[in-house]
């Protein structure tokens, strides 16, 4: 099923009686019942305003799309979403609904936020199909629910998206980055971490254990960038020897998209932790390749296929999340972190809110 509207979409749920998978792009692998809603039918941009730095988008226009258009005034997505194709063998075209739906952001949200944050409204239309609008074009306050934030991240279990509206901002005018060679994780979360607290403004930060260095990028007007990435190797100069990387924004898209992993055999796995407890946790999980980004915040892990990462990790302060794996290995072990029995019950309530019968991605979210 791939509605051309919203009002058709929102009929087509209206009448369903029978669970099914709501898709855009279909990039990110996620399986579920065989009937399916694809978003890609509702694929405009209805409104970018460049001084305004808004964009507005229905939920199946293409990523790249809307790239390209922001590209064309000097203007970008702040969070800096990747491409999961490469990693997880999918194809299709990333849509910027499945983009919010998921959260996905990239190196940059460091400093410029996650997706959610960048999200101004949306439109959607829930279980009972009945059409929502929540939000608008500028930031502001709000009280209670806050249910732009709330579909940022949930994976098409509440509702489907519609339409979106977005924050944008400039394309810096110049990036650098620094590469520091450090002894391991320990060293490379130090070393990160002084980068972050510095007052220079580092926007992303990064380690590959298996090249040994950690990477710190600064973006902005050419002069200050000069000035900072200068000062910011006095700060580093510590944690081991620093050389400035030429191929900056091949680097970052590299690591954004996890490229190190592509094209290896093995189950992905998504970390999230504090920095701090990125060294300890990435020792016990006994995996054959790491990543880490935000600082440590981020670690993504390439284990045997069937390793339960999360019974190996044992009790931790984060979440597991399983990205990449055969449908039997993400059955028996679940692709999200099991919630706690208060979020259980906070999350079965918004559920039967939103979706009180049950059709949105059942079982996706536990």
């Amino acid at each position: 099923m791939k509605p051309k509207t919203e009002t058709e979409l929102a009929e087509m749920v209206a009448g369903l009686s029978h669970p099914v998978r709501i898709a855009g792009g279909g990039t990110r692998g996620i399986g579920g019942p065989d009937a399916t809603i694809q978003t890609t039918g509702l694929g405009d941009i209805t409104l970018y305003e460049p001084g305004a730095l808004t964009l507005v988008a229905q939920a199946g226009t293409p990523l790249a799309e809307i790239e390209e258009a922001l590209k064309a005034e000097g203007q970008q997505l702040p969070f800096e979403p990747m491409d999961h194709r490469g990693l997880l063998g999918t194809v299709g075209e990333p849509t910027i609904g499945g983009v919010v739906a998921a959260n996905i952001s990239g190196p940059r949200r460091i400093q410029a936020g996650a997706c959610r944050d960048l999200l101004l409204g949306v439109r959607y239309v829930d279980g009972k199909g009945q059409v929502i609008k929540n939000g608008g074009r500028v930031m502001k306050n709000v009280t209670g629910i806050d249910l732009v934030k709330l579909m940022a991240g949930s994976w098409g279990t509440l509702g489907i998206l519609t339409e979106v509206s977005l924050k944008v901002l400039p394309k810096p005018e110049a990036s650098a980055t620094l590469a520091v060679q450090v002894p391991g994780a320990v060293g490379a979360v130090k070393a990160m971490s002084a980068a972050l607290k510095s007052p220079f403004e580092v926007n992303g930060a990064a380690y590959d254990p298996q090249d040994g260095r950690a990477f710190l990028r600064i973006e902005g007007f050419s002069d200050s960038v000069s000035y900072r990435t200068d000062r910011l190797k006095s700060v580093l100069g510590e944690f081991g020897e620093i050389a400035e990387v030429t191929d900056t924004a091949d680097l970052w898209r590299d690591l954004r998209d996890v490229k190190p992993f592509q094209g290896h055999d093995g189950d992905i796995w998504r970390i999230s932790v504090k920095p701090g407890d990125a060294p300890d946790v990435s020792a016990r999980l006994a995996a054959d390749q790491l990543l880490f980004d935000w600082g440590g915040g981020l670690i993504w892990v390439r284990v045997p296929q069937g390793t339960d990462l999360r019974a190996r990790l044992g009790a931790f302060d984060g979440h597991a999340t399983l990205m990449r794996a055969d449908a039997q290995t993400i059955e028996a072990m679940g692709r999200f972190q099991p919630e706690t029995t208060a979020i259980k019950t906070l999350t079965k309530g918004l559920r039967q809110r939103f979706d009180p019968h049950g059709i949105f991605n059942p079982g996706l979210m536990g």
